[in-house]
């Protein structure tokens, strides 16, 4: 077991994570700002991208590249710097390190040498999109990118086929209709909406079932990066505990558990097949 004071008063390094805009730059934080001018490197997905962000607000701190073609490598300079007490930033291209961008071999890295890892909130693409989705927002399973060969994807969505939450996937603007097709044939018509350009000027959301929208991307190619959300499996069965005796005695056992009488009749009625009404009056008049 490990305990992190993140803001101990003891000078040490320190691994900042900072999320960077989605897409308007008017959504970077304050505090993300004054942490990336105050730090002595930034570890970026591309130095190039992220210099832009650097140049808009005025950031004159070096920066070191840190990707998934060189991490193994960048990783231990990094650590070592951070021993010797440096306050390093780590970035994405877009919105939070780590989530579907790289960041997590760093972090682990760094947990391992009992170095401090501070992250700090901002913007990122899936929760931005899912709270206006009209879709169920708790719970959510965020899978990020599926697997891009057919039949692999379509195993993966196999194994989530019973998932009761509202799915989130990122997906590339041309994979978008195939995607779609797989998941009707996995999953069925369900509800689904993709979100595109988000925070953009041409921010976009299609809301309908997967056949509707695999019928409108037929005429219309979306471009952009794509937040795509697919409503939860509500077909599938709960596994209703199973009380012998009286249906007044059922009841009684299940209220025991912790449910209201109101509840416990619905589940004596749904297991035994019956009418509400039957066995209410069973339990309130046997």
């Amino acid at each position: 077991m490990k305990i992190q004071k993140s803001f101990s008063k003891e000078p040490k390094g320190i691994l900042y994570l900072v999320p960077t805009p989605i897409g308007n730059l008017a959504d970077m934080t304050f505090r993300g700002v004054e942490t990336l001018k105050e730090v002595d490197l930034i570890a970026s997905e591309d130095t190039r991208n992220t210099q832009k962000l650097l140049n808009h607000f005025e950031i004159k701190v070096p920066q070191k590249s840190l990707h998934e073609h060189n991490y193994k490598e960048r990783i231990p300079e990094i650590i070592a710097l951070l021993k010797q007490g440096k306050k390093i930033a780590q970035v994405s291209d877009a919105g939070m390190p780590s989530i579907s961008d790289p960041g997590h071999e760093l972090v682990e890295a760094c947990i391992a040498a009992d170095l401090t890892v501070v992250s700090l909130p901002g913007a990122t693409a899936g929760m931005t999109a899912l709270i206006a989705s009209g879709l169920l927002p708790q719970p959510f399973y965020f899978h990020g990118f599926l697997p891009r060969k057919k039949n692999i994807q379509k195993e993966t969505l196999t194994t989530l086929n019973d998932q009761t939450a509202t799915l989130i996937f990122y997906e590339s603007p041309y994979r978008l209709k195939a995607t779609l097709t797989n998941i009707l044939e996995v999953f069925g018509d369900r509800q689904v909406v993709v979100c595109r350009e988000l925070t953009k000027l041409f921010e976009e959301y299609l809301r309908g079932s997967a056949s509707e929208i695999i019928t409108y991307l037929t005429e219309h190619q979306l471009k952009g990066e794509i937040c795509l959300m697919i409503a939860g499996n509500n077909q599938v069965d709960e596994e209703l505990p199973v009380f012998e005796g009286s249906l007044k005695e059922q009841v009684e056992k299940i209220i025991q558990t912790g449910e209201t009488s109101k509840e416990a009749i619905k589940l004596v009625a749904k297991q035994q097949n019956l009418k509400k009404q039957d066995v209410y009056k069973a339990y309130h008049e046997g």
